[in-house]
């Protein structure tokens, strides 16, 4: 995995020159570049880099293949696409994909009061809004007060309950009433850790018996001209297009049935989203089996079958998938802090005037170890620990004799390592893996990357320099959080290597790829970490303009943003300095004046890095 697997998750985004990972598109500006003109403002800590061009190649692609599939098989409907706004609420976010998304009129779906009101605020007239998730007469209202302002609003009712209250609060205003939607629950269920979302057991949707008192409801109140959508979803990240294809067929027959039922207005089938996204780095854990290609024509192909059999006009064709649009965009930078095998660094062996035998011929096995002899070099090194270990025990030599072992053993196994990185033996291999380097980088994981700790979900990780040199060091990752759970731990199935540096003379940056999708949404104040600073990158022919800056919270407003009064923390911690009867007026406020530029930064570390 000497290019951390960038052939398989970056989709031609990213590209490795030299030594550097850089972005595939015009001025091609590299990573360690745009991170190092930003940290030179005095940024510390972790920093999340959007990239809008990615959002619009995203957004083309899916509009591009559907449009493909419905050309290819003279498909008679058209496709349309919505954004669900729990996938990242961000603003910088929000406002490329309003902007970047217009020429194809995509738009927004909303679940809950807050996201309705930023759709119905953010979304052009002529693209569509939709609705989804529990709802009370509220939110109902918010969506009529849509439709009254001109907006393309439709309403998926998920229970009998919901178009109860829409006929009631038709009845109850002069507003006008936005498109219905039905979400059916499906027999077919999805694939994947979000699969819980399909099935007979899921959260949302009607019954085949509720779908057809849901159309009496609406035909005996005058209201069967709104139905135009019917809607399933059968969860995010689909692993396998095969329960999608089941699911189509279920949905399509659903869909031909009410249309031979008299609803003659119903004309768009939203398959909702899960279309996945590529996170992993290794060849053996693809986390789906199809391409675009294949999902849009398998959809388009599908339904037109449906249709034609059922002699029904083809729908138009929604679909609502998020993470595919915005995955890529966001790039989280950190950097690493400490690597925790540093104090085996050659520089910390003393040596004594008069060394035991056994520590004397290991500096002999560390000066002359080459690549002919390495391995025999090696195994008696490795003998040698033990017996010094050994002689520890019994008290035959001392703790600055053991110091000294462990240096030399350490680096003879890095320097065979090397020398041996071409065609390294299954031995090897084995120390490699015991040789274990824990990297501390200035995040939370918490905060930036939870799907990793709430459910396992890998995130593509590399240095972003370096890239000319072999990584040799297996590697597990560390937060900075006060919690044993904020680790990425080393995987022999799907490992991580990276590079032996020394963090005392130059920084290393790792890059977490991917991360635009429900990371930022989800992430949690854990240990009082906040969001870190973020930054859009305009990537133009002749460089790149870094904009939308938006700083992570200080402290204090982080603890303000739970509840607690800022301004009296503050007057209280001033308070008891300024009582203090140990130091001077002079060091009271030199004190005083370090205590501020604290308070008001963000909770992040400020080493070197």
């Amino acid at each position: 995995m000497n290019n951390f697997g960038l052939n398989i998750w970056a989709n031609k985004n990213f590209i490795i020159e030299d030594g550097e990972i850089k972005l595939n598109y015009k001025s091609m500006p590299s990573l360690l570049k745009i991170t190092n003109d930003i940290r030179s403002t005095d940024v510390k800590g972790p920093m999340v880099l959007r990239f809008p061009h990615l959002i619009e190649r995203q957004i083309k692609t899916l509009y591009n293949y559907f449009d493909k599939a419905i050309e290819e098989n003279s498909y008679k409907g058209s496709f349309k696409a919505v954004f669900p706004l729990k996938v990242n609420q961000f603003p910088s976010l929000v406002e490329a994909i309003t902007t970047l998304g217009e020429r194809y009129n995509y738009g927004l779906e909303a679940g809950s009061k807050a996201e309705l009101i930023l759709a119905m605020s953010k979304t052009p007239n002529s693209a569509n809004i939709t609705v989804n998730g529990f709802k009370d007469e509220e939110m109902l209202t918010l969506g009529f007060i849509a439709a009254q302002s001109g907006q393309n609003i439709t309403i998926t009712i998920e229970g009998l309950n919901e178009l109860e209250t829409i006929i009631s609060v038709a009845s109850k205003c002069k507003l006008k009433v936005p498109n219905i939607g039905i979400r059916v629950r499906l027999h077919s269920a999805g694939s994947g850790i979000w699969a819980k979302s399909g099935g007979m057991d899921a959260k949302f949707g009607l019954t085949s018996t509720e779908i057809i008192e849901a159309v009496k409801l609406l035909k005996n109140e005058n209201l069967l001209h709104k139905l135009t959508m019917i809607h399933f979803h059968i969860g995010s990240q689909m692993a396998d297009i095969a329960p999608l294809k089941k699911a189509l067929r279920e949905a399509g027959n659903i869909y031909a049935e009410l249309k031979k039922m008299g609803a003659d207005a119903l004309s768009s089938i939203n398959i909702g989203g899960g279309l996945a996204v590529e996170y992993d780095q290794h060849e053996q854990a693809y986390a789906r089996n199809y391409s675009i290609d294949e999902f849009s024509s398998s959809v388009v192909f599908l339904l037109g079958e449906i249709m034609n059999a059922k002699e029904v006009p083809h729908p138009d064709i929604f679909t609502e998938s998020g993470r595919f649009i915005v995955a890529s965009h966001a790039v989280l930078i950190t950097p690493v802090l400490e690597l925790f095998s540093q104090d085996y660094q050659e520089k910390l062996l003393n040596f004594k005037e008069n060394n035991p035998p056994l520590i004397e011929e290991l500096r002999e096995l560390n000066r002359l170890l080459n690549n002919a002899n390495c391995i025999e070099y090696l195994h008696d090194a490795l003998d040698h620990m033990e017996s010094l270990f050994t002689l520890f025990d019994l008290g035959y030599i001392d703790l600055q004799d053991r110091s000294n072992a462990e240096i030399l053993v350490h680096n003879i196994i890095k320097k065979a390592l090397y020398l041996k990185s071409s065609n390294p033996t299954n031995e090897l291999e084995q120390l490699q893996i015991k040789l274990q380097e824990r990297y501390l980088i200035n995040a939370s994981i918490f905060q930036s990357l939870p799907d990793y700790w709430g459910l396992g979900q890998h995130f593509p990780v590399m240095p972003i320099h370096h890239l000319n040199t072999i990584p040799l060091r297996a590697a597990s990752l560390w937060d900075i959080t006060c919690d044993s759970d904020g680790e990425i731990g080393f995987d022999p199935q799907k490992p991580l290597y990276l590079h032996d540096v020394n963090i005392d003379e130059e920084d290393y940056f790792l890059a977490f790829f991917n991360v635009g999708a429900y990371q930022e949404t989800l992430g949690m104040q854990h240990n009082l970490f906040t969001h870190p600073n973020e930054y859009t990158i305009i990537v133009t022919d002749n460089g790149y303009k870094i904009t939308n800056a938006i700083e992570s919270k200080n402290i204090l407003d982080i603890l303000h943003s739970i509840g607690y009064n800022k301004e009296e923390i503050l007057n209280k911690l001033k308070s008891k300095l300024e009582k203090s009867e140990f130091i001077t007026e002079k060091e009271k406020s030199d004190t005083l004046s370090k205590l501020e530029t604290f308070v008001h930064q963000n909770g992040y570390l400020r080493t070197t890095n």
